[in-house]
This record gives structure tokens, sequence and C-alpha cells, in this order.
């Protein structure tokens, strides 16, 4: 049959044409901007003979760029004293971290070999083998790992708790594991995660033998712990910590109270329970407490008022440390915070093959997350902790 085309177009020759004219291009420009960045850090172009010139090229050397246009060669200015320091490489490297991350992500997913090397061929233009994921997998499962078990330096003044819940599946059967995490606060003041394990569950053989991690580590100098009141969580701080002091989380106090409250006037028992840790000292703390207590009865809410005086002194602990730290160690929201983001990332996967996998997503986050921004943020200054030490000496 005789085609209508007057002319035959080779369709999928025009796309490898296109496609090496687009890979060409980006390759040309930023190979420009590379030896424009290094213009820069000379203060003069190439050949150029200025005073005002503060080094000279030395060559350069090939780096290869994954992109969707294709694999793109790099010819990176070397210089003979100064440090190259490019915003291009830096976004290499982020990219390769952020690659990794996603490549081991979805196989803790339970996505399938070849649906990775698929969407990597999708994303990036070059497909990933199952060899080099499985590869990829073993180094950074090690990475995991010795960042897991490195060792604790320095002191922590105060240390968060908590534990979150996820599930694998089990001889067919779904069940619960728990993923134990501690944040703590350096002596300069920021905020750094000290430990992440599998716990069978947020018990007291669990916590136990949590802290006893922490503490071969080399987890020291603790003045306060902050967590919620799980089980055995107390008794195990006493018995590896007894220096230290336990202050409970007042969101999750308040929560424990307003399981026993009708829902009509949980809004105004809320606001009864913040005007207790609004008072200016633990004393002041403590008779309104059994103020509230009294009132709590009168609106016969007998149960609320009984755990307000059992329970409103393990909430009150802060007031023996500075002002300027009450309102960040009085609750566990900065790994609360942080939980959330986990929660996020681990609702898709579902149930977990095992629990391996289930903590080695979770750190994975964390050491991700402690390496941003988070991480060099100053959460407290820490000299009013030196002032209370020489007060209470």
């Amino acid at each position: 049959m005789k085609s209508d085309r007057i002319i035959e177009i080779n369709e999928e020759k025009i796309k490898d044409h296109l496609g090496e004219f687009v890979r060409g291009t980006v390759e040309e420009t930023l190979n420009a901007m590379l030896d424009a960045e290094a213009d820069v850090i000379c203060n003069a172009q190439k050949y150029e003979h200025t005073p005002e010139r503060k080094d000279t090229r030395a060559g350069s050397y090939g780096r290869k760029l994954q992109t969707k246009a294709g694999e793109l060669n790099l010819k990176v200015p070397k210089l003979r004293t100064l440090p190259f320091d490019t915003a291009i490489i830096d976004r290499y490297r982020r990219r390769e971290i952020s690659v990794e991350e996603s490549l081991v992500e979805m196989y803790l997913a339970g996505v399938s070999v070849r649906r990775v090397e698929d969407i990597t061929e999708a994303l990036w233009g070059t497909k990933v083998s199952p060899g080099t994921i499985s590869n990829l997998n073993k180094k950074v499962y090690a990475h995991i790992e010795a960042w897991r078990n490195r060792k604790i330096t320095g002191e922590y003044s105060y240390v968060y708790l908590d534990g979150i819940w996820l599930k694998r599946s089990w001889g067919g059967e779904v069940r619960n594991i728990s993923i134990l995490i501690a944040l703590g606060v350096t002596a300069d003041g920021f905020r750094e995660i000290i430990g992440v394990a599998e716990g069978a569950k947020e018990d007291k053989e669990s916590w136990q033998g949590f802290l006893r991690y922490l503490k071969s580590r080399g987890l020291k100098g603790i003045r306060l712990f902050i967590s919620d009141k799980s089980l055995g969580l107390v008794e195990s701080i006493a018995h590896f910590y007894p220096e230290a002091k336990w202050q409970r989380c007042i969101v999750h106090f308040y929560r424990n109270v307003f399981t026993v409250v009708p829902h009509g006037k949980v809004k105004y028992v809320a606001t009864m329970l913040k005007a207790i840790h609004a008072q200016e000292d633990k004393q002041a703390a403590m008779e309104k407490a059994h103020g509230v207590a009294k009132k709590l009865k009168e609106m016969k809410l007998s149960k609320a008022a009984e755990l307000v005086l059992n329970s409103i002194e393990e909430t009150l602990t802060y007031y023996d440390f500075p002002d300027e730290h009450r309102r960040r160690i009085r609750t566990n929201n900065p790994l609360e915070r942080i939980m959330r983001e986990i929660r996020r990332r681990t609702r898709v996967v579902g149930a977990f093959p095992d629990g391996e996998s289930a903590l080695m997503l979770v750190a994975a986050r964390l050491r991700y997350i402690a390496s941003r921004s988070w991480g060099t943020k100053r959460y407290l200054n820490m000299d009013h902790m030196k002032d209370l030490m020489i007060e209470t000496a």
C-alpha cells in the first residue's frame, strides 16, 4: 500500500538526535557555569593577567552527572591554592544522597526490584540494575548501623524519649513492633538524635534494653529525661541514671485526663489544666492543682480530679530548671514533631516484612533529618544551665 506521506520521517532517529542535542546543550551550559564560577573565585578570567587575581587554574578533572537528558561529562576546574566549591557539585552531592534514600525507601516499602528499575529510568533517565540496588542497600544499611551505634561523646543535660508503633508481617499475621528513639540537647544547646533501636513493645524490658544501649555507647551527664509515662520507663530511668530527674510530658498528661472527661467539657478542663502550668513556681503550681482538683470534684468529675492529685507533681519537674528552658522541656514536642514525619513516611508501607526493615527506614529518616538544618539550629542557650549549677553547688 502506498503511503500518504510524501516524505517518510524516522521518528526514532529524530528523538535520538533531539536527545543528543539537549544533552549536548545542557552539558555545554553546565561546563560554562563551572568555568564562570572558577573565574569568580580567581577574580580573573582564564589567562587574564591582573594584579587583582587571587589564584590560577591547574587544569580540570572529569565528573559524570546523571540527568534526565542523559549522562553528562563535566569538566570541573582545579585551582592551584584555593578550593573550588561549586553550587553545581553541591547540588549533585545532595542529589546522590536523595537518590540513595529514595531507592532504599522504595525497597524497604516493598517495591519490587523491577519496579524500582522502571522508576529510576523514568525519573533520572538511567536504569538501576538489581545488583546495584542490592549493593546500595548493603552500603546504606552499613552506614545506618555505624551511625546508630556510634560512640556518644560529651554530656547531654536534657534527653527526650519516645517510641513509635509500626506493623510487621509475622507468619501470615500482622503484629505491632515499636521503634524507640532518644533525642538529646548537647552542652552547646543543639539537638541531636542519640539513639534509635527496635523494642518488642514499649514496656519495662524494652526500655531497659534501650537505656542500656544508650549507656553502653557513652551517654552521660543527663539532668532531666522528658517523656510520656510509658510502662516501666520511669523505673528503668531510675535504675540506669539514678542521678537524673524525670519530667512527664504535660501534653500527654492532659490527654490522659481528657479520657475521663465528657467531650463537651474538654475545652473548659484544658483551660483549667493549663492554668496550673502557667504559675511562676512549683509551689504555686501545686496550690493551683489542688484548686483545680476541687473544682473538678464540684463538676462531678471525680476521676479527673483523682488523676490531677495523683500525677500533677510528675509534670512539674521542669520548675527545677532555668526559666528560659521551661517551655521547651515540659513537653515531648521536639520529638513528637519528628514522630509525625516518621509516621508520614511509614504510613504508605503498611506492614514491614521484618523488624530490621522498619528500624532501617526509621533510622534512615532520622539520620537524614539530623543532617539537615534541624541539627544546626541552637535549641537552648545552655549558659543558663551553668548559672543553675553554680546556684545549686
